[in-house]
């Protein structure tokens, strides 16, 4: 393929490696640059809501993706002190009806391997590992990529250049971004076990979301059912940056003390915790500029207090693509499209993440009246609720 049609993606991420499928159908040559000498499994599992995954088909891995995929029946929303169930929201058939694709959830591991072999299957993608990106150029001919592995330096050329390394993005910061993120004072601790060491009401094939004062839960079957990912998100005050400090169970039981003996003893299962603090930042203001842009959460990092954090870096990556196929022009003014088509969308998902969570940590009688109107709204009414994000479709 002509360097005239070669995009430069930064970033092996989930976000990442879809743009670079995205972009390859539709006839561009992709080098994806990711300064890990090899893709790990970093979190755990990953709701994908239909917004997602009728991309993920489109894409062609339905195949790929189906032998470790989970369709949850339901999102049951339960009480953190007793256990109760206050709302039971159908997803499986319900809601594939209603929004025309399944929710899914996967390990990320399994979703990132996936898209992986999906690349390498592709005769125009190329990925490098072990490359730390360390500069670029905007040039009359579009970009120059700057890279260091350990052989030495290395440039990349291309007609545009993909942003998409996360949160702790350093492209945003070359960008001209000083808004750094900020702890939002919460830590997410993370675990799987294998389903048969978790009681038979806890393993069925539905999301379970706790919700309690200062803490919630949330678990349901990855790989096919075999293991329970386990995700638990508390008020805290400790901030080590990364993904996955060591935690110590009896710290993590300490922080559902008040809870149902159910949840506490699904805790005390898993013999190895990991943890991450969780930060907030703000959407940049300007997204790109010439031929570079940001993508996923370089652009709009996601809290994940409505699990959109894949979904949405997955529907960047195909407004992205729809953008640049449509020109045969410079890319400056497809990219500035696409930033505009995606700001307004993301900064409202951004807004009901951080609400969300705030609800979900409720006390006391503001707790109550919470479940009082989950329940009076119904499952099939939260389901209405999101039909704005559920339903959307690539312009």
């Amino acid at each position: 393929m002509a360097r005239s049609r070669s995009v430069v993606i930064v970033g092996a991420g989930i976000g990442g490696l879809t743009a670079a499928l995205a972009l390859a159908g539709r006839g561009f040559r992709v080098v994806v640059i990711d300064k890990a000498g090899r893709l790990e499994e970093t979190g755990a599992g990953v709701q994908l809501s239909p917004n997602a995954t009728r991309i993920l088909i489109d894409l062609g891995l339905r195949d790929r993706l189906a032998p470790h995929i989970v369709a949850p029946e339901a999102l049951r929303i339960l009480r953190g002190r007793d256990g109760g169930e206050i709302v039971r929201v159908p997803l499986g058939a319900a809601s594939e009806l209603r929004h025309g694709a399944p929710h899914w959830v996967i390990h990320r591991g399994d979703l990132q391997a996936a898209l992986l072999g999906a690349l390498e299957a592709t005769p125009d993608a190329e990925l490098r590992l072990g490359t730390e990106v360390e500069d670029f150029a905007v040039h009359a001919n579009g970009i120059t990529v700057e890279g260091r592995c350990r052989r030495g330096s290395h440039d990349e050329h291309g007609i545009a250049l993909i942003a998409a390394d996360g949160l702790w993005s350093t492209m945003r910061q070359r960008l001209g971004s000083d808004r750094a993120p900020s702890f939002a004072h919460r830590t997410a601790w993370r675990a799987v076990v294998p389903a048969d060491r978790v009681g038979e009401r806890l393993r069925e094939p539905s999301t379970h979301l706790w919700l309690g004062p200062d803490a919630h839960l949330v678990h349901y079957p990855v790989k096919a059912g075999r293991t329970i990912n386990i995700v638990a998100i508390v008020d805290d005050d400790w901030q080590q940056a990364g993904w996955s400090a060591a935690g110590a169970r009896d710290e993590l039981l300490g922080k559902f003390s008040g809870w149902d003996g159910a949840a506490r003893d699904l805790l005390a299962i898993p013999d190895r915790w990991l943890k991450w603090a969780l930060y907030d930042r703000p959407a940049a203001r300007r997204w790109g500029r010439g031929p570079v842009t940001l993508l996923g959460d370089a652009a709009h990092p996601m809290l994940p207090f409505i699990a959109q954090g894949a979904a949405m870096a997955i529907e960047d990556a195909i407004v992205l693509a729809g953008c640049l196929a449509a020109t045969s022009g410079p890319l400056d003014a497809p990219l500035r499209q696409y930033e505009g088509l995606r700001c307004g969308r993301t900064a409202r998902v951004q807004r009901h993440a951080r609400r969300n969570g705030i609800v979900y940590h409720l006390d006391g009688p503001a707790a109550a009246v919470r479940n009082l109107a989950l329940a009076a709204i119904g499952g099939d009414g939260l389901l209405r609720r999101y039909d704005w994000l559920y339903d959307w479709r690539a312009p």
